[in-house]
């Protein structure tokens, strides 16, 4: 496909999704289903005009995942509708660390015992395909900034979480891959991956988050030198404090998460307690004739970047499901591959969210639909992509490729299909 004939398959999508196609709100198909069925028609499986090589592109893959799971993760932190509180936290934080090490262990189980995996490569797989996604899962993720749903708060703040929860895991099989099994590698690892990597993480996006509020604060409403620019200084905040977690080997994706949480609550502490009235407080009022540029609408960081990376993720996803669709074959799909879905929809999620929400006091019918709505996608093809470009051997890359890019489209089908008629019938 030339670079033109690109040009007009974007833009084309673009605009039929920006219109909201009746015939796409009729079958209620989820824009990911769109996007993968155009890009397995256009790909290998069926017309051939373009095919996207994960083991060459390793590194390009892995970049255009990263930068996708981090804008998302940006995004459902800057959502999250409460401040930290063990109440309203408990089954997220319960999910995203207890059911998370159970859905690892039940799949190297799996892998190990049934497919016959080393049990590095098996505790991999298991890593790769435990966090769910918060790009994918927009049907089912925290609406905006007031949506205090509970079971979409639940599930977007666990796809927060778990997409740095799942890295310690990640580093466990790819260290037992490379050295023999000892009590010093399994030491080293809950130091240095576990313990470190995670703490470091927390510190860093809180304390960060809080600084730039802080910083925005002062420099808006005490300074008077009119208006910033809010998408700057969220991409900025992503930046430092992303590029801060890699420095000190501690896990981005959860010092993301928690820097945009930190943001939105401490913007939200500072209006509380100045008021919205007051000469430096937000909505203060501006001479109809003065020189001073006019506010923009919001007067908050977290709110008034938020059209512009919503945007970016939503092109994300459409650029990145497409290329999954010009990565399958048709011999991707073994049974081999098509048996670990299977066994992580109809199994291991569910069991995972049951025994990790055990005594929680989670309603039934919440952990219920929590079991179901563990969507797997992008994250998973980030760990995928960054475990080849750490080295896996090729071998053992092409069999995780084979079944995580199955186990991406059949979620990304399976429950993008029964996502609505779920919420509509189960779900107030």
């Amino acid at each position: 496909m030339t670079n033109a004939t690109w040009f007009v398959l974007i833009g084309t999508l673009l605009i039929m999704m920006g219109l909201r196609s009746p015939v796409l709100q009729r079958l209620r198909l989820t824009p990911s289903i769109v996007y993968l069925a155009i890009g397995v028609t256009l790909g290998p499986s069926v017309l051939g005009a373009f095919h996207f090589n994960p083991l060459e592109q390793a590194h390009l893959l892995e970049v255009l995942a990263e930068i996708a799971v981090l804008v998302s993760l940006f995004i459902a932190g800057m959502k999250m509708p409460m401040p930290f509180k063990w109440r309203e936290w408990n089954a997220p934080v319960r999910l995203a660390i207890i059911s998370m090490t159970i859905s690892v262990a039940l799949t190297a189980v799996f892998g190990y015992y049934v497919l016959a995996l080393p049990l590095g490569a098996a505790i991999l797989l298991g890593a790769i395909l435990a966090p769910t996604d918060p790009v994918l899962a927009t049907d089912v993720q925290v609406r905006h900034m007031g949506d205090k749903d509970p079971l979409r708060f639940t599930l977007t703040s666990e796809a927060g979480m778990n997409d740095g929860s799942a890295f310690p895991f990640v580093m466990l099989g790819l260290a037992m891959l490379s050295s023999p099994v000892s009590y010093e590698l399994f030491g080293a690892w809950v130091l240095k991956d576990v313990l470190w990597s995670t703490i470091v993480a927390l510190v860093v996006g809180l304390v960060m988050g809080r600084l730039l509020a802080q910083l925005v604060w002062k420099q808006r409403f005490l300074s008077n030198e009119g208006p910033l620019l809010d998408d700057f200084l969220g991409m900025g905040l992503i930046g430092v404090v992303y590029g801060v977690c890699l420095l000190l080997d501690a896990w981005g994706f959860l010092a993301v998460f928690a820097a945009a949480i930190s943001l939105r609550q401490s913007e939200l502490k500072l209006a509380s307690i100045h008021g919205p009235n007051q000469e430096t407080g937000f909505n203060r009022q501006i001479p109809v004739h003065s020189e001073e540029p006019t506010p923009p609408h919001s007067t908050q960081v977290s709110e008034g970047s938020m059209l512009f990376k919503e945007s970016l993720e939503r092109l994300s996803e459409l650029v990145l499901v497409m290329l999954l669709g010009g990565m399958l074959f048709l011999d991707s799909w073994s049974l081999r591959a098509v048996g670990v879905a299977l066994f992580l929809f109809l199994v291991v999620r569910p069991a995972s969210v049951f025994l990790g929400l055990l005594g929680s006091g989670t309603p039934l019918r919440l952990q219920v639909l929590v079991g179901w709505f563990g969507v797997r996608g992008i994250g998973s093809i980030y760990y995928l992509m960054f475990s080849i470009v750490f080295g896996l051997p090729e071998a053992l890359a092409v069999e995780l490729i084979h079944i995580t890019l199955v186990v991406i489209v059949l979620s990304i089908v399976i429950h993008g299909l029964t996502v609505k008629p779920m919420m509509t019938k189960w779900w107030p």
